[in-house]
């Protein structure tokens, strides 16, 4: 009788370690009892102002500390910000990843760009499937994205069913394979579920998501328009249908396909030996061949939709691209919508196309991977949770989702908006937020993962908006008196061979503070350091309203 009653008391608790408060960085844990399994692992693009800085991925130390617990991690599909900081999380929790047969696809190429030694257990799950893990069962559900082999996550426990939708749209008629599962998620619906983890991306947009195949029928009247020029378009390279309707216009209008930029070939590759992409024979030719047809007979997929600096259409774009370069006779295509941030980029990548006389559409060729209003209603109305944890998307993404849920009937006190760390307990009878874990980001700088911190980014700041000043003297050992220097070596500062005077003065006012320090008897070398500090830094303020870093060596002759 006892064990009955504490297996009740028992709570499932739900711990969002990143994802929350940005697009981006998805991982959650769930914890019951001994076990805890992990779904998705993924990474963010920089910060304007973290400079120098390649990626940022989550702060995994509440798994560290619970490394004995972690059965598993379960992937919802193949997008960076769901899978990217795998090979970085793995070096310190090396536990099973389960996922569909396209996502581990993709995870297996990012294994061997990173030169992983294949010792971490890898599983492909069906959907329709169950993994048992510890206390959990995980049921992959077909959803639609855009990203084919995407899933839903049915996670059961012993306080209760949550479902998880992960990236979702509703698409009645997609390219490849089945429509989402409706059926399967009001089964589990009636089976009655404790909550619901739904995606918020656009949980501000009315309506509903208009289905993929609608792109293709846009690209065919592109084609149509365009029959005398090159047409280059730039897409994710993960979104492998609309890459399958780019390729199915292109032999329809009698064109050759170059696929350009690196993820954009291992993604296309994994995806025709895993036969999710299907090519017509003698469509697709090298980029060396381009020579040997006439422009209005090719066709380019390229990366480089987001103005990535270093993507295959900005090099294009900039005449830094080695084999293709833009002119009069091109029609280049934006098949995606800026990620916000991304907006300047892709205007400055726009306006150089332009400046070099091609065609530039952007508009109309492209679909949301994410559910809108009406389909964020459907689920609920199907899935029926007792409560709702909107997730995936920033502060006012979360707020729209929860305003759904308040029309649709929900009580304010069952609708949870979490921050990531923060730990929601839920049972059948309450859910309560009981505590915080530690979260955050972990910078990676080249090869670098971690060594990176506030006080760096501070200092390259710093250096980025003032520039440094470095003052080089050098002092007698035995009498503590000054025989060299002062030097001063400017950089990113003022072009000192431009301010002669500046510099001489400024050279003076060293002189005074190190004299003054050496005739009270001060010789440490620290204090000699910060008096120097003080002192210029209080002259340069005075002469040019500007803070340059301050580095005095002292060298002992």
């Amino acid at each position: 009788m006892k064990k009955i009653e504490q297996k009740r008391s028992s709570a499932l608790k739900v711990i969002p370690l990143g994802g929350l408060e940005q697009i981006g960085m998805n991982i959650t844990a769930f914890e019951y009892e001994d076990s805890i399994i992990v779904v998705d692992c993924g990474l963010s693009f920089p910060e304007d102002d973290m400079l120098g800085i390649d990626l940022v991925i989550p702060d995994v130390t509440y798994l560290k500390n619970n490394i004995e617990k972690v059965k598993g991690f379960i992937i919802t599909h193949g997008h960076e910000d769901h899978i990217g900081a795998l090979p970085y999380v793995l070096r310190d929790i090396n536990a099973p990843i389960y996922a569909t047969k396209l996502t581990m696809g993709i995870i297996e190429n990012k294994f061997k760009e990173h030169n992983l030694t294949n010792n971490t257990k890898r599983k492909v799950v069906k959907f329709g499937q169950s993994i048992n893990l510890g206390q959990f069962r995980i049921e992959f559900i077909k959803t639609n994205h855009s990203i084919v082999d995407a899933a839903a996550l049915a996670i059961y426990s012993p306080a209760g069913i949550v479902v998880h939708t992960g990236d979702f749209k509703v698409d009645y008629t997609p390219v490849f394979g089945d429509a989402i599962d409706l059926q399967r998620l009001a089964e589990i619906g009636k089976k009655g579920v404790l909550a619901l983890m739904c995606d918020s991306t656009n949980a501000e947009r009315p309506g509903f998501t208009p289905s993929e195949r609608t792109v293709g029928r846009t690209f065919d009247m592109l084609f149509e328009e365009h029959k005398n020029t090159r047409i280059i378009i730039a897409t994710f390279a993960s979104n492998v249908d609309r890459v399958q309707q780019i390729i199915n216009s292109a032999y329809k209008f009698g064109r050759k396909v170059v696929v350009e930029g690196r993820s954009m070939v291992n993604i296309i590759d994994t995806a025709t030996n895993l036969g999710y992409l299907s090519i017509p024979e003698n469509t697709l030719i090298d980029v060396e061949q381009l020579k040997n047809y006439p422009d209005e007979k090719t066709v380019v997929i390229t990366t480089g939709s987001q103005g990535e600096s270093m993507a295959a259409l900005s090099r294009m774009a900039e005449d830094n691209h080695k084999r293709i370069s833009i002119g009069p006779s091109d029609t280049v295509i934006f098949s995606s919508h800026p990620i916000p941030g991304n907006e300047k980029a892709v205007t400055n990548v726009i306006n150089e196309l332009l400046l070099k006389g091609a065609d530039v559409i952007f508009q109309d060729v492209h679909v949301s991977g994410h559910a809108c209003q009406e389909e964020i209603k459907l689920i609920y109305t199907l899935v029926r949770p007792k409560y709702a944890i909107p997730v995936h998307g920033e502060f006012k993404h979360l707020k729209a989702q929860a305003k759904i849920a308040r029309e649709l009937g929900f009580a304010k006190e069952n609708i949870f908006i979490l921050q990531s760390g923060e730990v929601l307990e839920l049972t059948e009878e309450k859910a309560q937020i009981t505590g915080k874990v530690p979260v955050g980001d972990i910078l990676v700088d080249g090869l670098g993962v971690g060594d990176v911190g506030n006080i760096v980014l501070r200092d390259r700041q710093h250096l980025a908006e003032d520039g440094i000043l470095i003052v080089v003297l050098g002092l007698d050992s035995a009498t503590d008196e000054l025989v060299s220097g002062p030097d001063i070596v400017s950089r990113g500062f003022v072009y000192v061979r431009e301010s002669d005077e500046l510099m001489e003065e400024a050279r003076g006012v060293i002189n005074e503070a190190v004299e003054g320090c050496l005739s009270r008897g001060i010789a440490d070398w620290g204090k000699l350091k910060s008096s120097i500090k003080d002192a210029l830094g209080e002259f340069v303020w005075k002469k040019t309203k500007r803070r340059p870093m301050i580095l005095p060596i002292i060298m002992e002759i």
